[in-house]
């Protein structure tokens, strides 16, 4: 960047800004005031507030309080901030005043001043005025919240919901394709009744399908935004019909649905649809984690571990023992839900500071938000054409474990009583023999009655063996 500035002034005084910068005094008086991180708004919520501005604008003129002129330029300026064209000129840290002020006060600066030199002005001239025009009929503190849901939503409908859709049709196929592998159930980790390997995997599908269906409802409340509230949720300054008619213009520029609250208090203040949203996102992390962890444990080994199914071979997993591979998609899947379980636990507490009119820390629970979607779209996607797709079963491996379960001794619950079928596990486990041969030779049952009642595939659907 230049070292030449052209100077600039807010209410406090004169600003230093790099002549060449879009954004103004208030940028650049906040890029100072924060130096806490290296963290900034992602791309999404950088489109969404292009898209918030767009839309107020042509809502502005639209209601006659903005000359078609300006009307134009903004709208312009916003759609090049929409589609990332300045994207280095969103300088502001993450940790800033609580309100996002300064992020929309950034987003305010950088398109006033490309729509002043599209109108034949310079940079700084104030020709197109960030706060009487770009800002205009708003305030950050119903600009920013709005932003939060149209960037959470954009996230959901584009990203991780159809991420969700193919992992969960990639679990399906597999759930079909391993439905005649019979193996060994297991609870508390120990070995429990037997079931099919393509049920455990249509278990791991039904809970991405759940999943889906909670983040379709959250993504859908989150159409209830604050526009309109201005300050306080009053909605001093708002000009009757701009929000309807923004939302309007902000439905049709991103294909999504978006609408004003009925209270604004309860909004602006308020981020419980925000935090029920992540909820349904930390929901799906705890499920992830269960079936990326499942996946780890079942393809253990090769020889010291269950070693049900193979995951595909992706890359070395050791710097010093020769020829070890190691889980490696299922372990970026349990970090990654680490890190939405901690992001939830962010807005959770920041929730909790909606004072009054206002809740402080918005800017924190807006990164925490995106980057938990981001962060799940691209590791479902990862896990499910690196992983998933490429798993196959150890069908011998299956039966040789399944043959030695002690557990399928409670088939015969019902033919020689609990007791007796709890010696039979019991003498199982201590000489590593079957079940059948157990019973065999203790004279329990015939041979005919062990099929009956030691029918391994019956016992993994409901029914009481030796019922007709």
């Amino acid at each position: 960047m230049s070292t030449d500035y052209r100077t600039e002034r807010d209410s406090l005084g004169d600003v230093r800004v790099p002549a060449e910068a879009l954004y103004g005094a208030q940028t650049q008086r906040a890029k100072d005031n924060f130096p806490v991180s290296d963290l900034r708004f992602s791309r999404r919520f950088i489109a969404a507030l292009g898209h918030v501005k767009q839309a107020a604008a042509h809502a502005n003129h639209d209601l006659g309080r903005l000359d078609a002129e300006t009307a134009d330029a903004i709208a312009e300026a916003a759609r090049e901030v929409i589609y990332g064209a300045h994207d280095d000129e969103f300088v502001v840290d993450i940790f800033q005043t609580g309100s996002g002020t300064s992020t929309n006060m950034n987003a305010n600066e950088v398109i006033a001043n490309r729509a002043s030199e599209m109108m034949g002005e310079t940079r700084g001239s104030k020709a197109v005025h960030p706060n009487d025009d770009v800002n205009m009929s708003q305030s950050s503190n119903d600009t920013i919240p709005t932003t939060m849901h149209v960037a959470a939503r954009m996230g959901l409908e584009r990203d991780l919901l159809p991420a969700l859709e193919a992992l969960h049709d990639a679990l399906a196929a597999k759930a079909e394709a391993f439905d005649d592998v019979l193996k060994s159930g297991r609870t508390h980790l120990m070995d429990a009744t037997p079931v099919r390997l393509g049920q455990e995997f249509g278990g791991y599908a039904a809970q991405i399908q759940h999943a889906t269906q909670r983040l379709e409802r959250a993504s859908q409340r989150l159409s209830e935004v604050t526009l309109g509230g201005t300050a306080t949720g009053t909605g001093l300054n708002c000009p009757d019909g701009f929000p309807e008619t923004a939302l309007q213009h902000l439905t049709n520029a991103t294909g999504l649905s978006f609408y004003e609250t009925n209270n604004h208090f309860a909004q602006q203040a308020g981020k419980e649809l925000y935090l029920d949203a992540h909820g349904a996102l930390n929901t799906l992390a705890t499920a992830l984690l269960k079936i990326a962890n499942d996946l780890r444990h079942l393809s253990s080994g090769p020889t010291s571990g269950l070693g049900e199914i193979k995951l595909p071979v992706i890359q070395p997993g050791s710097s010093i023992m020769p020829g070890k591979v190691n889980p490696v998609q299922s372990e970026q899947v349990m970090m990654v839900a680490a890190q939405v379980t901690g992001n939830h636990q962010t807005i959770t507490m920041a929730n909790t500071h909606g004072n009054f009119e206002l809740n402080v820390m918005m800017p924190v629970m807006a990164h925490a938000m995106l980057q938990s979607i981001d962060l799940l779209a691209n590791s479902i996607d990862a896990f499910r054409t690196k992983c998933v797709e490429g798993i196959e079963a150890d069908r011998e491996r299956c039966r040789e474990l399944l043959e030695l379960n002690p557990s399928i001794a409670t088939a015969l619950n019902t033919a020689i009583g609990y007791d007796q079928a709890s010696t039979v596990a019991k003498t199982a486990a201590a000489e590593r023999q079957s079940v059948r041969k157990v019973v065999k030779s203790m004279n329990l049952l015939s041979d005919a009655e062990l099929d009956e009642y030691l029918d391994v595939r019956r016992m993994t659907e409901p029914g009481v063996p030796g019922d007709a």
